[in-house]
C-alpha cells in the first residue's frame, strides 16, 4: 500500500488560516477588553436592528475572540473542531465576500478565492499541517 504524501500546497493554506485566525481572534479580545473597560470609549452613532450596551458587545467580541484564537491555535494540532470553526468562518468571509461583488468586484473575487482555498485546504488535508 502507498502511503498518502502531505500536500505542501494545503499545509500552506491550513497555516495561513491558522495565523489569520489567531490574528483576528486577538483583534476581537482587544476590542471586547477596551469595550468592557471603558464604556465611553466607543459611541454609537445611530440606531441599529442589534442595539446592545457596550459592555454586551464587549463580552460578545471578548467571547469569540478566545474562540477563533483557540482554534487558530487548533489547526497545528490537527483538532477536528478547530477545523469546523476554520470552515464556518471561511464560508461566512466567502458569502461576505459574494455580496461585496458590485462594490468592490476584484477585491471580492480575491477574497472568495481564498476562502475556497481555506475551505479545501481545512477539509481535505487539515490534518498535514501536523506533519510539519
Amino acid at each position: 500500500m502507498t502511503e498518502k504524501q502531505p500536500s505542501r500546497w494545503a499545509m500552506g493554506w491550513t497555516a495561513f488560516a491558522g495565523i489569520l485566525m489567531m490574528m483576528t481572534g486577538f483583534w476581537w479580545m482587544i476590542t471586547g477588553s477596551v469595550a468592557l473597560l471603558g464604556d465611553e470609549f466607543y459611541e454609537a452613532a445611530r440606531k441599529w436592528i442589534f442595539q446592545f450596551d457596550t459592555s454586551t458587545w464587549g463580552w460578545i467580541h471578548l467571547i469569540l475572540g478566545i474562540v477563533i484564537l483557540a482554534s487558530g491555535l487548533g489547526l497545528f494540532f490537527g483538532v477536528i473542531w478547530a477545523r469546523i470553526v476554520g470552515v464556518i468562518l471561511a464560508a461566512l468571509a466567502g458569502l461576505l465576500a459574494f455580496a461585496w461583488l458590485p462594490y468592490f468586484p476584484i477585491w471580492a473575487i480575491i477574497l472568495i478565492a481564498i476562502s475556497v482555498a481555506v475551505i479545501w485546504a481545512l477539509t481535505v488535508h487539515g490534518r498535514d499541517i501536523t506533519e510539519l
